[in-house]
């Protein structure tokens, strides 16, 4: 299906996103407003806490989103 090179590049690309979400999470706590903007849904109540990040999931979705088009029309 795909040659020596071909599976090569997959695995590049593969590492190459590794590399970038492993920098993420390592600086995405330098970041004030990560996971803390209007629109993430917080709820606590006794011992219960739930936290999903509404907002930010949709802000990081269009910022990928964008940067895949990029790359896609640069091809």
């Amino acid at each position: 299906m795909f040659g020596i090179t071909g599976l090569g590049k997959i695995l590049i690309l593969f590492g190459a996103i590794l590399v970038i979400v492993g920098l993420f999470f390592t600086f995405a706590n330098k970041i004030p407003w990560l996971g803390r903007l209007p629109g993430d849904i917080y709820i606590k109540k006794g011992n219960f806490t739930f936290y999903f990040p509404l907002a930010t999931s949709i802000l990081l979705s269009i910022f990928l989103s964008l940067i895949l088009f990029l790359i896609g029309r640069k091809r």
